[in-house]
């Protein structure tokens, strides 16, 4: 069993709680990415389940043993860092074996390992390389070998891709994500990158100043983001949010803010409650009607297939994103709307995400 539990994790240096009473549960075969942006927590954390930066609080326990204590070469658990961390003297083959080779195991155990691990990986051709004729999606690959040869109970890896170049990080990914399938092994992984995590993870851990502020799959973090927080770190460019109020007219519900009125789609009679409304630019669409947005055009880029217009309504600055061409040019003033199952609500003082109850008649905030 690879199950890694972590309980109340905490991590202080000095006056800064790097880490502060994280717990997650990373199932046996899970592909769990640790998400955030730098200075959050997320390698303090995983070099904690490695054993590399002790805790001050809480426990880790893994496949159901508590290893808090434990030194880290006593641990099941195979490290692969950013910098690949090979020696530079030795052969790709010896640098694979070496794990087995300092547990003391017999030559032709290495040798087979090394040869299966080598096979896996597209290996084969390079065990007499030294790392300095690799390329470093080779590297990278041999680094991997090095952990998959221990056989461990479960992989930490430290955004392992963030040296590579965009074409060879998106084929290493691939990559990675194939090798995970295959072996069914525990993957904790720690990237700062969110297509990385939306494209490989089976489950998000997004971290905030050392807090959890979501677990879920890549689609629950992206659609029903926990907070503002999420809401504005996920998705490129990020997710519209701006200040506005929830008043109830007529018998609906609507969001209101400067050159701005939106349908919740629901009924109801509610006090006034100040909100930062939330609306992702691929689901804003211009609209020959009742606009909900009135927009001014600042800016158009050209991304290809796309376009993304930036614009302001009233003084919140916004994005549109869809096919190209939009039809739209600096200067033009234009109706926008967004589906009201596309629209997120966030309390303005905590931003944590707000749910409609409509018995009793509130918003409420979403279970964490």
């Amino acid at each position: 069993m690879s199950r890694i539990q972590i309980e109340a994790a905490t991590k202080r240096f000095g006056p800064v709680t790097a880490v502060d009473a994280v717990s997650l549960d990373v199932a046996d075969g899970d592909f769990l990415v640790l998400l955030g942006p730098s200075g959050c927590g997320k390698s303090t954390l995983l070099r904690a389940v490695a054993g590399l930066s002790p805790l001050d609080g809480g426990r880790i326990l893994l496949g159901g043993t508590d290893i808090t204590h434990t030194p880290p070469r006593e641990r099941d658990l195979a490290m692969v860092f950013q910098s690949y961390a090979l020696y530079p003297h030795l052969s790709v083959e010896r640098n694979i074996g070496f794990p087995l080779r300092a547990r003391r195991r017999p030559r032709a155990e290495i040798r087979r390992k090394v040869a299966e691990v080598a096979d896996v990986l597209d290996l084969g051709a390079l065990l007499s390389r030294r790392p300095k004729e690799l390329s470093g999606g080779q590297r990278q690959r041999v680094a991997l070998g090095r952990a998959l040869v221990r056989d461990p109970g479960a992989f930490l890896m430290d955004e392992p891709l963030s040296n590579l170049d965009a074409k060879l990080r998106t084929a290493t990914r691939s990559e990675l994500t194939q090798l995970h399938r295959t072996l069914g092994s525990t993957f904790v992984y720690v990237t700062h990158d969110q297509v990385e995590a939306m494209t490989m993870a089976t489950r998000i851990a997004l971290l905030n100043e050392g807090r959890l502020e979501q677990l879920g799959t890549p689609s629950q973090v992206y659609d029903e983001p926990a907070s503002a927080f999420v809401a504005g770190f996920l998705g490129s460019p990020a997710m519209n949010l701006f200040d506005a109020e929830v008043v109830s007219r007529g018998g609906e519900l609507r969001v209101v803010a400067t050159e701005t009125d939106v349908p919740l789609g629901v009924g109801g009679d509610a006090p006034t409650r100040e909100v930062v409304l939330g609306i992702r630019p691929e689901h804003l669409v211009r609209t020959a009607g009742v606009p909900a947005l009135q927009a001014v055009v600042r800016l158009v880029e050209n991304l290809g297939s796309e376009e993304l217009a930036h614009c302001t309504v009233g003084a919140a600055k916004i994005c549109l994103r869809g096919p190209r061409p939009l039809g739209l040019v600096t200067g033009d003033r234009v109706g926008l709307t967004a589906a009201p199952e596309h629209l997120h609500l966030f309390d303005r003082h905590s931003g944590r995400r707000l749910v409609w109850q409509p018995v009793p008649a509130r918003l409420d905030a979403a279970p964490v």
